[in-house]
């Protein structure tokens, strides 16, 4: 189960240090490499609620089983891909089969552990797998993409892949509820037409602007279709989420933080290699490398964390962590200001972003589990879970945009400061866009120095686009270290309330 965990959390990061791979073979815009990035996360949050209910009435095992398959297939499709559209859709394949693994592997804990002190350092080292993971998807990925590009990226999916299914098959015990009600079918389509929605109309407002009808338009139903979906699980005999449960700090508490910080930190994944790569003309494997400290960082704080978190609660060591990972991102900007970035004080950052995160991811699914009766610990490990994955979505698409914007505002002020033609400022624009402005210094050999100065505004153009976002993410996370603060508890946690008597909600 810690492979299928490792796997499915890997993916999320390691098509980060891919970017300038897939601007160069696939011509890639900022925008395709958002849906490229987020299609994986988007498909994996809008269903992991779903595949968790699923898990729950038909058994664990055997979904879990059938998402490796799928993720598989996915793989092969990613690596065959010939453009941006299909490779888009081989990564929301490869979420698809991704929600359905990843839900089973802590309810099988729960049933293979029931001893609390057991569960509980059961529950620390699959905390520690997923933050390994994600820790090193940079980093592994970075190595592929090195050795054989983009595509070698999905044959180690594939192999890795068909690699944990036959592990599976004899190390994983199958389990279920016996007791599960029928499907929410409701649920199942309005959770994901909400992220959808949403999503897409972040990123569409990159182009047509947020004003424009039609993404307003978008947004109106990503609103109305939240509102339904609360009201249908509150009415509901089976759903999907309690949103009773909602009512409850700690566990309100823990969504709300896995939401803030894997939205913040993972503008550390996409924008500083985004950046490294594009600006400074980074190879994949330099950014592995420079990703290992923060790597390291988050294995070792996260180990340290469960102790921490046994002796005093979650409330400080959580509020730490997001504090930590918060200045981490700030301090992240400040080391790619300039013409180049400094290497010590941009591993400083990486790597306090790294320990503050590390500290403050594991001890939120405790948190979750141990705020609501134990009898729901899959619905609670699917909630979570949902919330990273969405904080992984609206980042990468909220920030992405506001990179996107303030790129191309501020190099269209700056063109025009130069005196630029109007017929030339969108062929300067669509360069630094697509990443084909490197090496345009050597045309002042040619043009003068108008040349340099249009390269110049691109670059700082880019860098006050990543500048922005990391801004906006470092408050971000900061911010859910006083929501920790304020709703988590400062005693030991129990893993899952006892089974206590309830009135679920009723269907009218």
């Amino acid at each position: 189960m810690s492979a299928i965990l490792f796997l499915t959390f890997l993916d999320t990061t390691i098509m980060s240090v891919a970017l300038s791979d897939l601007q160069a073979t696939l011509n890639t815009t900022v925008a395709d490499m958002q849906w490229i990035v987020n299609a994986y996360a988007f498909v994996f949050a809008s269903f992991m609620l779903t595949f968790g209910s699923l898990g729950d009435r038909y058994g664990r095992r055997r979904v879990m089983l059938a998402g490796v398959a799928v993720f598989v297939v996915g793989s092969v499709f990613g690596a065959l891909s010939p453009n941006t559209e299909s490779l888009i859709a081989a990564r929301a394949l490869m979420g698809l089969g991704a929600a359905a693994c990843e839900p089973g592997t802590l309810s099988i804990l729960r049933h293979v552990f029931p001893d609390r002190a057991d569960r509980a350092r059961a529950l620390g080292i699959w905390a520690a797998v997923a933050g390994l993971a994600l820790a090193l998807g940079p980093v592994i990925g970075g190595l592929l993409v090195g050795l054989g590009g983009w595509p070698a990226i999905f044959w180690f999916n594939l192999a890795a892949g068909v690699a944990v299914f036959v592990a599976a098959l004899s190390t994983v015990p199958e389990s279920s509820d016996p007791e599960s009600a029928r499907f929410d079918i409701a649920g199942f389509v309005l959770g994901p037409v909400m992220l959808g929605t949403l999503v897409f109309a972040i990123i569409l407002g990159e182009t047509a602007g947020y004003t424009a009808a039609h993404v307003l338009a978008l947004f109106a139903v990503a609103v109305a279709t939240g509102a339904v979906f609360v009201a249908v699980e509150l009415r509901t005999k089976a759903p999907m989420l309690r949103v009773d449960y909602l009512k409850r700090p700690a566990f309100a508490g823990s969504l709300a933080v896995a939401f803030a910080t894997y939205f913040g930190v993972f503008s550390i994944f996409f924008l500083t290699a985004l950046y490294l790569q594009i600006v400074l003309a980074y190879s994949a494997f330099s950014i592995a490398t420079l990703f290992v400290p923060m790597a390291l960082g988050m294995i070792v704080s996260s180990a340290l964390a469960g102790r921490w978190v046994a002796e005093s609660g979650p409330r400080i060591p959580v509020a730490v962590g997001c504090f930590a990972a918060g200045a981490g991102v700030l301090f992240t900007d400040l080391a790619l200001r300039g013409e180049s970035a400094p290497y010590l004080p941009l591993v400083f950052s990486l790597l306090l972003a790294g320990v503050g995160f590390g500290i403050a991811v594991v001890p939120i699914t405790s948190v979750a589990l141990s705020s609501i009766p134990a009898r729901h610990s899959g619905m609670a490990a699917s909630a979570t879970t949902t919330a990273r994955e969405v904080g992984t979505v609206i980042g990468v698409a909220a920030l992405g945009s506001l990179f996107n914007t303030k790129l191309i505002t501020f190099l269209t002020e700056r063109l025009i400061q130069l005196d630029v033609p109007e017929e030339w400022r969108a062929v300067v624009i669509d360069a630094v866009i697509t990443g084909k402005f490197q090496g345009a210094e050597e045309a002042q050999k040619l043009y003068g120095d108008i040349v340099a100065k249009v390269v110049t505004a691109a670059y700082d153009a880019v860098h006050s686009g990543v500048s922005l976002s990391l801004l906006v993410a470092g408050c971000v996370i900061l911010g859910s270290g006083f929501v920790a603060y304020a709703t988590f508890s400062a005693k030991r946690l129990a893993l899952g309330e006892p089974d206590e008597p309830e009135s679920p909600p009723q269907e009218a």
